[in-house]
C-alpha cells in the first residue's frame, strides 16, 4: 500500500464523529479516501451534513503519528504485515456480504488463511469446565484434520484451546482480536499468537496502539462469525458473550452449533438456550463435518483393548452418565466393593474411557 492511499484511510479512520456507517457512505459517494478529500465542503455537506463536512476539512491531530506507526509496522515485515481494506481486491468477501464490514483491517501472519475454502468459529467460555476445554481443543483437532480452518478470539479459556487444537492438527487457524496488532491480550498468549501468525493469521481492525477495551471485543465478534461459515459454541453462560457472537452469525446467515452439557452446570446454560432457538446440537466432530458436506473420516481405531467391551454394554460405564461424578455416588449406583471398583476405574482411565477432574470427580471421554 503506497503511503498516501495509507494516509487517506487513517485519515478517513481517525476524523472524530465518522464511524463505519459513515465512512462507508462517503466511500459509495465518491470513492477511496484520496477522493473523498478532494471534494467540497459543499459536496461533503450533502452526504454527510455540515457538521461532519466541517470535520473532514481537517486532518485529525494525531494523523502524522498513526501514519508513522502503521508504515513502519509494514516496513518491519513486508511478508508479514499487511493492511486490508474495503476497497482491496484481497478484502474476504464472505466479510463483504455482513451489514457492519469493517473498513480496514490489519493481518499478521498469512492473508491467503482468510480465504482458506472451509472456516468454522469455536467460541465459548473464557473460564471452563476441564471437561470444556478438553472439548473445545479437541473438536478443533478433529476438524483440523479433515481440512478446516478454525477462527476464534484469542482469549484465554475456549479460543485459547481451540486454537491449540487446531495446531495440533497442523492446521491453520485465525485468531480475530480486539486490540492492535502490536499488543497480545492477554498477554499469556504471546506464544500462542507468534505460532498462530506462523501458520494462519491474526487478524484486527483497530489500529496499531489501541489497548483492549471492554467495548472492542463484544464489536471483534461479528468479524469472527463473518470470517465463518459456521460458529461452534462449546462452553457459555447466560450472559456469555459467545452468544453475541452466535447471534451475530445467525443474522449473518450463518450455521450456530452447540455442545450440550449437565442441566446442573452454568456454562451449559447458553449452549441449551441456543439450541431451544434452533442451533444444531453436535455430540462429534463428525455432526459439524457432515452439516459443512465434508467426506467422513477414516473409522476410528477402538480404545479399548476388549472389542466387545463398548461404552454402551459396560456397566460402570451406563453407571457414569456424562455428568462429572465422584467415587461415592458412584459406589452407591453400582454397589462395587472399594477395591474392585478402584481396579475397574483404573482399567478404564488406562483404556482412555474416563477422566480423573479437579476435586476427586471422574468424567466419561466422549471422543471429538
Amino acid at each position: 500500500m503506497q503511503r498516501e492511499e495509507l494516509a487517506g484511510w487513517l485519515r478517513l479512520l481517525l476524523t472524530p464523529g465518522v464511524g463505519r456507517e459513515t465512512a462507508r457512505r462517503l466511500l459509495a459517494a465518491f470513492g477511496l479516501p484520496p477522493d473523498i478529500f478532494a471534494q467540497s465542503a459543499t459536496h461533503l455537506a450533502g452526504v454527510v451534513g455540515s457538521r461532519l463536512a466541517q470535520a473532514l476539512s481537517v486532518p485529525p491531530p494525531d494523523l502524522e503519528v498513526a501514519l508513522e506507526r502503521h508504515q513502519t509496522w509494514l516496513d518491519a515485515a513486508p511478508g508479514e504485515h499487511h493492511l486490508i481494506t474495503l476497497g482491496d481486491a484481497d478484502y474476504p468477501a464472505d466479510l463483504l456480504a455482513i451489514a457492519d464490514p469493517p473498513l480496514m483491517l490489519q493481518v499478521q501472519g498469512r492473508t491467503a488463511v482468510l480465504r482458506h475454502p472451509v472456516r468454522l468459529a469455536i467460541v465459548g467460555s473464557r473460564h471452563p469446565t476441564p471437561q470444556g476445554g478438553d472439548n473445545a481443543r479437541q473438536f478443533a483437532r478433529a476438524l483440523g484434520e479433515r481440512g478446516v480452518c478454525v477462527v476464534s478470539g484469542l482469549a484465554q479459556g475456549v479460543d485459547g484451546h481451540a486454537h491449540e487444537g487446531a495446531l495440533e492438527a497442523g492446521a491453520p487457524t485465525i485468531a480475530v482480536v480486539g486490540t492492535g496488532l502490536d499488543r497480545v491480550y492477554p498477554p499469556r498468549h504471546a506464544a500462542l499468537a507468534r505460532r498462530i501468525a506462523a501458520s494462519g493469521a491474526i487478524v484486527s481492525e483497530y489500529l496499531l496502539g489501541t489497548p483492549p477495551l471492554a467495548a472492542h471485543f463484544p464489536q471483534r465478534n461479528r468479524i469472527i462469525s463473518g470470517l465463518s461459515q459456521g460458529t461452534l459454541v462449546v462452553e457459555a453462560a447466560l450472559q456469555s458473550g459467545s452468544l453475541i457472537t452466535a447471534r451475530t452469525a445467525l443474522e449473518q446467515g450463518r450455521e450456530v452449533f452447540a455442545i450440550p452439557g449437565s442441566i446442573h452446570a452454568p456454562q451449559s446454560r447458553g449452549c441449551h438456550a441456543l439450541i431451544r432457538q434452533g442451533a444444531k446440537l453436535v455430540e462429534s466432530a463428525q455432526d459439524i463435518l457432515e452439516d459443512l458436506r465434508l467426506a467422513p473420516p477414516p473409522t476410528p481405531v477402538a480404545v479399548s483393548a476388549d472389542p466387545d467391551r463398548t461404552i454402551d454394554n459396560d456397566p460402570l460405564l451406563r453407571a457414569m452418565g456424562f455428568d462429572p461424578v465422584g467415587f461415592d455416588a458412584l459406589q452407591a449406583r453400582t454397589g462395587e466393593p472399594t477395591d474392585r471398583l478402584q481396579a475397574r476405574l483404573l482399567e478404564l482411565e488406562l483404556d482412555g474411557l474416563i477422566a480423573r477432574l479437579p476435586g476427586g470427580l471422574l468424567q466419561r471421554q466422549r471422543k471429538a
